[in-house]
């Protein structure tokens, strides 16, 4: 092979990776891609954000629900974010709707928060109220029917409570938060209640990230292999990103509880009034 020839080769070879190298700048990475919203066809979801005690509001979601439904003859799945109880008056009361089956033509599926799994904590060890009792522990007590003459700060203050809420909750309602789940997934959409650590796959996940994580995920930027559907961060209206939609409008003080509506391939909300 003479010289021209070598170098003809060797031009030839080094313009194709040079374009390719140009083209790769030019198109979005695949690796960085949104995910495209995609149901199963035929499903509608109703995915509802914390409810935090607002058993009234949750009645009006449900109503609203109801009505919006009417029109869909296929499957219809709701799911609930997590945070039923604390913080708002109501707890027991929402807990005791939600097995009332109040959608009798859905699908139910209840997700666990990080409120509900500190309830089941205090259950096994009562000085891990002395922190939930600061985000709202306290008020899921009283509607459990359990009384305090003081703010508890002793060992011996939360054995005593401790001991009368496992008199007083119903065994229904304790299978009711054993049983919720850490994570769903249908179609390209994963719902959980806080989110999920942006360093793990979604098959390597970990329940104290499931239902604990914050700003970690709130920040990140890059494309899931789904979009993640979650609640635990209060935003005004609900977020929506191209890699996540959060839920959590605050219901318990703002009077605004949020329900993500997909279908295929839409995506909107429903709400009760503010």
């Amino acid at each position: 092979m003479n010289r021209e020839t070598a170098f003809s080769i060797w031009a030839g070879r080094n313009i194709k990776k040079y374009m390719k190298s140009m083209f790769k700048h030019l198109l979005p990475s695949k690796r960085d891609s949104s995910i495209k919203p995609f149901c199963p066809s035929d499903l509608r979801i109703y995915c509802i954000g914390d409810v935090h005690g607002r058993e009234d509001l949750l009645q009006q979601i449900h109503s609203n629900i109801l009505t919006d439904s009417s029109d869909h003859t296929g499957r219809k799945i709701v799911i609930y974010l997590g945070d039923y109880i604390d913080r708002g008056e109501r707890s027991k009361e929402v807990i005791e709707l939600l097995l009332t089956n109040p959608l009798p033509d859905f699908d139910s599926i209840h997700l666990r928060g990080n409120h509900e799994q500190s309830l089941l904590d205090f259950l096994i060890e009562p000085d891990i109220g002395q922190t939930w009792f600061s985000y709202g522990g306290l008020q899921t007590l009283v509607s459990y029917g359990v009384r305090y003459n003081k703010i508890p700060t002793s060992s011996n203050d939360l054995q005593v409570l401790q001991t009368e809420l496992k008199e007083r909750l119903p065994a229904s309602h304790l299978e009711f938060f054993k049983k919720t789940l850490f994570f769903h997934s249908f179609g390209s959409y994963y719902f959980v209640h806080a989110g999920v650590n942006p360093r793990l796959s979604l098959e390597q996940q970990h329940p104290d990230d499931q239902l604990w994580i914050r700003e970690d995920f709130i920040r990140h930027t890059k494309a899931y292999n789904k979009i993640i559907v979650h609640g635990h961060t209060i935003t005004d209206e609900p977020d929506f990103h191209h890699n996540r939609i959060g839920l959590d409008t605050g219901a318990y003080q703002s009077g605004k509880l949020s329900c993500l509506v997909l279908e295929n391939d839409t995506q909107r909300i429903i709400q009760t009034n503010a």
